[in-house]
């Protein structure tokens, strides 16, 4: 344990104050403009530990935020002079191959619980970087390439074990604390800290069929509209996305195009690869591309495809809509805005929805709008400190300039402090109210409020069950 003048009554884990070794790194977030410092980062091994630095902080009156894998761009992880419980000790995960389910702590990963479910060929919808931390992914409902097939992360959660804002620890589930379960499937870390994760696994893999294509920019009009009606007739295996990003200098790509606004086409299908063939057949087909990655590759690697563009310490301004539809003038606008960027380390992702998602009742779980057909995620990424305010203005005009075809909700996972109306319309108002009725039972003095906060709403008094 770190030498610290902070004690924390049965605390086993690591702790970790300003001026301590490991301390300024374990600050870190995913998000380099976010320079936060806790009073303490304690780095528990165990729910007691979760449970013991929330009553510390309780005690102290300090300011508690959770950091999982610190992938959010608002940086929710850290909290400047409060209690940072950090979760990364805790890396436990089981799985069941008979039962088809996994337990997972809240500190893992998608590649490590990826990697663990691929050694029995099984999954679970997950993150589309994997250094994406399990718990932010599932609790703001899980959005990932499977979706179509398999619904989000969390339409797969069956059990989640809780440390409520008392310290006490509490089992979640259809039958044990209903509201809460329903509240945790979408509505984010507003309601507890979810130390273990239950999940429902599917056969996936160990080999899919994916990959991208890659297209120069001057053919993104044709492309976008030939992908738009492809993925809206496509079966539920069928994943995918566009990609608006600059050709990076590596010897995969065609030197021509190096250096140069590309649109890149993500592609996976979650079943028999000679199925895949012939469901992508069309796609494979349009262009040609500029250049094609898609084969029978390792599930996991698909997972890690975006990763080496989504590196922890860049600058990072994002948001994201839902569209109700991609007409042509819809394409036009995204096509002529997102090939055009002012940072070359920027992605602008259009993902498809549709499938497994939309067949889930819309009140099944906090999260909403599931027959939204397009999501899309509006991520500007720079070194620069001198070039933050171009960037944001850039990533302003092309979400301002595709405002005209949302649905009005968004996914709150994609965006970044965007002001309480935002939060609420995720939702919707009375998703929200309930939510709001949820919180006051479970988070009255709202604790958990470092996040996409759902303030605690009137709500008579419910005393948790302590497991």
């Amino acid at each position: 344990m770190a030498e610290t003048t902070v004690e924390l009554a049965g605390f086993s884990g690591m702790l970790m104050r300003p001026g301590d070794a490991g301390y300024d790194e374990a600050r870190q977030v995913f998000n380099a403009m976010i320079d936060r410092s806790p009073a303490v980062i304690a780095r528990c091994s165990s729910t007691a530990d979760v449970s013991a630095a929330v009553r510390y902080a309780r005690a102290h009156d300090l300011a508690v935020s959770v950091y999982g894998g610190g992938h959010g761009v608002t940086g929710a992880a850290v909290v400047d002079g409060g209690v940072c419980i950090d979760l990364r000790g805790m890396k436990g995960v089981s799985v069941d191959p008979s039962a088809r389910t996994v337990r997972a702590d809240g500190g893992l990963t998608w590649g490590e619980l990826d990697g663990a479910t691929q050694e029995h060929g099984l999954a679970v919808t997950g993150g589309r970087v994997s250094s994406t931390g399990i718990g932010g992914l599932a609790l703001g409902s899980g959005s990932g390439w499977l979706e179509r097939k398999l619904g989000f992360t969390c339409d797969n959660l069956l059990e989640a074990e809780v440390v409520t804002a008392t310290g006490d620890v509490v089992t979640a589930s259809d039958t044990e604390n209903p509201e809460l379960f329903w509240a945790l499937r979408g509505g984010g870390g507003n309601f507890g800290i979810v130390t273990r994760f239950t999940l429902r696994l599917h056969q996936v893999g160990p080999i899919v069929l994916g990959g991208m294509l890659m297209y120069p920019a001057f053919m993104g009009h044709e492309l976008v509209r030939f992908w738009r009606d492809f993925m809206l007739k496509a079966p539920d295996e069928v994943g995918s996305g566009l990609a608006f990003l600059t050709a990076p200098h590596e010897d995969f790509v065609p030197e021509p195009v190096r250096g140069h606004p590309v649109i890149g086409v993500i592609l996976l299908y979650a079943g028999d690869v000679e199925e895949g063939q012939k469901a992508l057949a069309p796609m494979l087909e349009f262009g040609p591309p500029g250049m094609s990655m898609v084969q029978p590759m390792p599930y996991v690697a698909l997972q890690q495809m975006i990763d080496p563009g989504n590196q922890k310490g860049f600058l990072n301004y994002w948001s994201g809509d839902f569209f109700t539809e991609l007409p042509d003038e819809a394409v036009d606008t995204l096509v002529d805005l997102a090939t055009q960027p002012v940072s070359p380390l920027t992605q602008m992702i259009l993902v498809a929805g549709g499938g497994a998602v939309a067949r889930v009742d819309d009140n099944a779980t906090a999260f909403g709008n599931r027959d939204a057909p397009w999501n899309m995620h509006y991520l500007s990424m720079w070194v620069d400190p001198a070039d933050t305010q171009t960037n944001i203005d850039y990533t302003k005009r092309l979400c301002g300039a595709m405002k005209p075809w949302t649905t009005g909700h968004v996914y709150l996972n994609f965006i970044g402090d965007e002001g309480a109306g935002r939060v609420e319309a995720a939702f919707g108002p009375e998703k929200f109210a309930r939510l709001q009725r949820i919180k006051a039972q479970w988070d009255p003095q709202n604790v958990f409020c470092h996040n996409q906060n759902i303030p605690p709403g009137a709500s008579e008094v419910v005393v948790p069950q302590p497991r």
